[in-house]
């Protein structure tokens, strides 16, 4: 009989990518109405509140509200993103489909299926993140190539917010 240690930290190596894999496989067959989706929402917030209510509101230190919610919609939308996938969506795969039971019969472990679903959410809120800050590029509201470093930071908020 083999013990375990309950305190032993997961080693997941790379065996998670077969995990992330088959979920962007999935993902691939509705990514257009999953990307609309993923823009419609915030592009209505940038556009009512951002350009309709910001139009009476003053600025403040040389930021217009516009370009202040521009901001939070990118990192709103990037842990929104991330906490839907890994709760509604990684909860779907784990109880209703059973698709973590099949994948635990061949050679991944736990480990590998819970940093395949981090990984996976992660990289669907980077795919939400980046597609808003396109958006807010495309409406002039960042002229900066220093907004390109917010491309990883998006990765790491929706890596921190996947694992919650």
């Amino acid at each position: 009989m083999q013990t375990s240690n309950l305190f032993a930290l997961p080693r997941p190596g790379l065996r998670w990518l077969p995990v992330w894999r088959r979920n962007f496989l999935v993902w691939r067959k509705l990514a257009i109405p999953s990307i609309l989706g993923n823009l419609a929402d915030p592009l209505i917030y940038m556009l009512g509140l951002g350009y309709g209510l910001g139009g009476l509101l003053p600025q403040v230190s040389g930021v217009s509200y516009v370009s202040f919610l521009a901001a939070g919609t990118v990192v709103a939308s990037t842990m929104h993103a991330a906490t839907f996938e890994a709760l509604y969506s990684g909860f779907s795969r784990m109880h209703v489909q059973k698709t973590w039971d099949a994948i635990l019969v061949t050679p991944l472990s736990l480990d590998h299926v819970l940093a395949g679903e981090l990984v996976w959410a992660a990289s669907k809120s980077l795919l939400s993140g980046f597609a808003i800050l396109l958006v807010i590029t495309a409406l002039g509201l960042t002229a900066s190539p220093l907004a390109l470093w917010a491309v990883p930071v998006i990765f790491l908020t929706g890596l921190t917010f996947a694992a919650m």
